[in-house]
């Protein structure tokens, strides 16, 4: 490790925050895939055909739960509300876990699972990178995120290798207490990180104050600033490709498996598959491209290994391709692509990375799964292949390369403008 850390340029004062960083997204990742499979493996239960009602759910349950989450950041300090969130979460896995366990209302309950599952996988990362962008700065984001998203890639792979070894000797019962543990200590990483880095405002009192703000601050913010807006825009082109994706592969998937277990089974396989290219893409890769490439090129990477998955899925619709295709392009995404993303937000302020970094990463991403979800129902209806979406999605991909480097360009000259900020305010 010690090798490693010095490859990616992590300095000895820094190391400590970088390794409780690193275990703190672990947790938040393996809790998630350990349910990840179960929630894939139910949401199939009532039919390939209904995923866009599941999709469409979570985004109404979406919208009722942003303002919530706004008003809890509005009125109580990040030390607090950050532990509440992932306990509650922690809490409903237990009661979800005796309810299938039981096969209480198999069918419903599932769907319900799927869409909680769909949004508090959206609420525990999102929380988690809104306190890195905040104790790190653009620099330091530049040089570490790589590596403390490794710590969360290595949670998809333990998580998954978990699910699938588990959900056959044990029920999903020890699936979803396995996950609330992991939440648990996700917390306490959360708190000894805190103890060792320093709010990006410069001050120590600021994690026990409250934000305030109205609940609905995010959307405000958002609508005030195009560089914002450019994110919004960055969002829903992600999504509303990988939901794209997402449904072709349950078709795929839903025609081959004929059982939640070997279903199950599959999903995990192919979590397995990204997350150990994904891992190593992060430890070798990633800081090196960003430096290389800078923020632009790493972001780019996304609309170009979409582009390559649609194609695979298009012209050999099996398992093995959805494995390999689905495999490289969200290794892509995760080691990628993600870091990148996150740096972007280092240079806004404390409000914007809490409040509107949450409606973008929750609302937005669950309303373009909403909408794509439709759009696939529609073309199915109407008789349009996946191939004419494949070759569709071209044009949509340019465009997505092209904000790529326009937002990369706008958050160099934030951070630079911050640079010069501080330098003013520095005492002579």
């Amino acid at each position: 490790m010690p090798i490693v850390l010095k490859w990616l340029d992590v300095r000895p004062c820094e190391r400590a925050a970088v390794m409780l960083g690193f275990a703190f997204h672990f947790c938040v990742l393996a809790s998630y895939y350990l349910v990840r499979p179960l929630r894939d493996a139910l949401g199939l239960e009532g039919g390939a055909d209904k995923l866009q009602w599941l999709f469409t759910a979570t985004f109404v349950v979406m919208l009722l739960m942003v303002p919530v989450f706004g008003a809890l950041v509005s009125r109580l300090p990040a030390t607090r509300f950050v532990p509440l969130i992932y306990r509650s979460i922690a809490l409903s896995m237990l009661v979800f876990g005796v309810l299938i366990a039981k096969h209480v209302a198999p069918v419903a309950v599932g769907r319900v699972f799927f869409v909680w599952i769909s949004i508090y996988n959206l609420f525990i990362v999102t929380i988690f990178w809104s306190v890195l962008v905040d104790r790190f700065s653009s620099a330091q984001g530049r040089r570490l995120f790589g590596f403390i998203a490794a710590g969360g890639t290595l949670g998809t792979f333990i998580g998954p290798l978990l699910a699938a070894t588990m959900a056959t000797r044990f029920g999903p019962v020890a699936l979803t207490v396995a996950a609330a543990v992991l939440l648990e200590i996700a917390v306490r990483c959360y708190r000894a990180l805190l103890s060792r880095t320093e709010s990006q405002s410069g001050n120590r009192l600021s994690d026990e104050r409250r934000m305030g703000g109205s609940m609905l601050a995010g959307v405000t913010l958002i609508l005030r600033s195009r560089y914002l807006l450019g994110l919004v825009v960055f969002m829903l082109l992600h999504t509303s490709a990988a939901t794209l994706l997402y449904f072709e592969q349950g078709r795929i998937v839903a025609g081959s498996y004929a059982d939640v277990v070997s279903r199950t089974q599959f999903f995990a396989v192919v979590d397995l598959i990204v997350s150990a290219l994904t891992l190593i893409f992060q430890l070798v890769l990633t800081a090196p491209l960003i430096r290389l490439g800078g923020v632009g090129g790493a972001l780019v990477a996304l609309p170009l290994a979409t582009v390559v998955a649609f194609a695979a899925m298009a012209l050999a619709p099996v398992p093995a391709t959805v494995a390999l295709a689905q495999g490289l392009r969200r290794a892509v995404e995760f080691a990628i692509v993600r870091p990148a993303r996150e740096v972007l937000w280092t240079v806004v302020s404390r409000e914007e990375k809490y409040k509107a970094k949450n409606v973008i990463e929750t609302l937005v991403y669950r309303g373009g799964d909403a909408a794509s979800g439709w759009l696939s129902a529609g073309l199915t209806a109407l008789g349009a292949g996946f191939g004419l979406v494949a070759l569709v999605i071209v044009p949509f991909a340019g465009v997505w390369g092209w904000l790529c480097l326009w937002l990369a360009r706008r958050q160099a000259q934030k951070a630079s403008s911050q640079e010069v900020e501080g330098q003013h305010h520095e005492p002579h």
